[in-house]
């Protein structure tokens, strides 16, 4: 377990640091009245003076605007635009994400139940609207967003984390991460569905919370305790709760009315995509270099698992006073 244990200490910083710049937010709604509402939201933090705007087609005239709002680690800003001939072939773009490697997710609501959602990079950073949602599309699209979901929250990966520590491989890691996998694959659907609601801030206390048994059980030597010769009821116990966090994230983004069940299905299949890829990275590195770190810093062999409990630790303290009202 050892050389897993050095491995997540030189990965956890960046994973930390990777959620600091979440992915911008720019939602665009037709009203009956044939305007657009748009609510644009983007990080405070920022790794560069460009601002990330939106801009819409250059036939767009602005109605009405509100100032930034603070919202979380956030500012919002909604405001109104009047689009002659709306949007169908018109670009949608987003400046200053090459500067700021940022990412913005693009939600598009059109009249007549067509939605269209597109992720905007460095490399694209527009998108042309098209006349109706091709299934092709939102297969990739949303099996992006899943991976990069995965990848950009640190309390995810820090339990997947802890889940490989525990069961170190084999027939055990096969096992506990189909039940993590199953768990939160169910919740995904029930609260995206609308089946089941839930209180966001208590969910976020929660999945911290998970995070902290996970490290206490670690502590424990190998085989003492009920949870680690069953670490399947851990992980699928914990998963349904995750899945409501991945939830959250989907529902924020907008889901296509008309291939709802496949971008439904795809987003959870790039939450796996991505997983299994951090799970492998985490493999490759252990078998090949696991042993050498180990045996220069043989003391540094339980830091990650120290830092895990520490990190989930501060994370139940911030979202404890939250959900408190603190």
């Amino acid at each position: 377990m050892s050389r897993w244990c050095l491995l997540l200490l030189l990965l956890i910083p960046a994973v930390v640091f990777a959620h600091r710049f979440a992915p911008s937010s720019l939602r665009i709604e037709e009203l009956p009245s044939g305007d657009f509402s748009v609510r644009w939201k983007t990080p405070v933090q920022q790794v560069s003076n460009v601002p990330l705007e939106p801009q819409l087609p250059k036939h767009c005239v602005l109605l009405d605007e509100s100032p930034f709002l603070l919202e979380g680690s956030g500012q919002l800003k909604q405001s109104t635009h009047r689009c002659e001939g709306g949007l169908v072939g018109r670009p949608i773009a987003v400046t200053g994400l090459a500067a700021n490697q940022a990412s913005a997710l693009l939600t598009l609501i059109l009249q007549e139940s067509i939605n269209h959602q597109a992720v905007l990079t460095e490399g694209r950073a527009s998108f042309v609207v098209p006349e109706e949602a091709d299934p092709l599309s939102v297969v990739g699209r949303y099996t992006v967003l899943g991976a990069e979901h995965i990848w950009g929250g640190p309390d995810h990966l820090l339990f997947v984390m802890g889940l490989l520590l525990l069961v170190s491989g084999g027939r055990r890691l096969v096992v506990t991460i189909t039940a993590f996998t199953g768990g939160h694959s169910v919740t995904l659907a029930l609260v995206t569905l609308g089946v089941l609601s839930y209180p966001v801030d208590a969910v976020e206390f929660l999945i911290a919370l998970s995070i902290f048994v996970l490290a206490v059980e670690l502590t424990r030597p190998s085989g003492q305790s009920r949870l680690w010769r069953w670490p399947w009821v851990l992980a699928g116990g914990f998963g349904l709760l995750h899945g409501m966090g991945f939830a959250g994230a989907l529902t924020d983004t907008g889901l296509p009315q008309t291939n709802l069940p496949l971008a439904l299905l795809f987003f959870n299949v790039g939450i796996e995509l991505g997983q299994l890829a951090f799970i492998g990275i985490l493999l490759l590195l252990g078998r090949f270099l696991g042993r050498w770190a180990i045996s220069s810093h043989p003391a540094l062999s339980q830091s990650p698992v120290l830092l895990l409990g520490v990190l989930s630790v501060m994370w139940c303290i911030e979202r404890g006073a939250t959900v408190l009202g603190y």
